[in-house]
């Protein structure tokens, strides 16, 4: 990583994990390299990893015909985090959300970026954003987990990042339905490597439990900040 990259000092360990904020970087670095999934910018499908990246992009930096992955391959090659799954993000990076949950031998830590200046209902009719705001989130788990299972644990972050932003009742931007997202969220599954995978990560293993009550949690405390974030622009209006 490039010396001149200075660390705000917000700092924080799970299990060796640690997480730091970069000026226009939200930088999440595992003890040793993580099988990952995911449909990241960068990095997508199932991939092995010992860092996941968040930029921060502000007004026309993404403009047409600016292709997103070539621009954040390239932003990630100059900052020397071409090994990096790569994400991109409108959302303050200031207000990223970190939640760990555990229960015996089994953790579920998920980080979140929340803004839903993008929002839509699944189904809606396809249409280019005319606004950004998007949810990102890694859960790394403390567990291997077998491709099924990776699947699996996929659908169960994809269950609690919807159930947290139907709860919220905000309407899509393309009709009159409730938001059940956004048109660009992404989600990473992380969890180690190794030979004693889990079969198996649903709503009836532990390991599923964390991976919903985790990515729920991080994704309402998102939710909750970024409508009060709304609240007080339209009051400064």
């Amino acid at each position: 990583m490039n010396d001149d990259l200075v660390s705000t000092g917000l700092q924080d360990y799970f299990r060796g994990t640690q997480v730091r904020r970069l000026r226009e970087w939200l930088i999440v670095t595992f003890p040793e390299p993580q099988q990952t999934l995911s449909w990241a910018v960068v990095g997508s499908g199932k991939n092995s990893a010992q860092r996941v990246v968040w930029r921060q992009v502000v007004d026309g930096e993404l403009n047409c015909p600016v292709d997103p992955a070539d621009f954040l391959a390239e932003q990630l090659k100059k900052e020397n985090l071409t090994d990096a799954i790569g994400l991109l993000t409108s959302a303050r990076l200031d207000n990223y959300v970190h939640v760990k949950e555990e229960f015996g031998q089994y953790r579920a830590d998920c980080i979140a970026t929340v803004g839903m200046g993008n929002a839509l209902c699944v189904g809606d009719f396809p249409t280019a954003p005319n606004h950004v705001g998007t949810i990102n989130l890694l859960c790394q788990l403390s567990v291997p987990l077998s491709d099924g299972a990776f699947i699996e644990a996929v659908s169960i972050a994809t269950e609690a990042r919807t159930k947290a932003v139907l709860e919220s009742n905000i309407l899509s931007r393309r009709s009159t339905h409730l938001a059940t997202g956004t048109g660009t969220d992404c989600i990473v599954i992380a969890s180690p490597i190794g030979e004693s995978e889990s079969k198996y990560s649903g709503k009836h293993t532990i390991i599923g439990h964390l991976i919903g009550s985790s990515v729920y949690e991080a994704v309402k405390s998102g939710l909750s900040r970024w409508k009060n974030k709304q609240k007080d622009h339209q009051h400064a209006g």
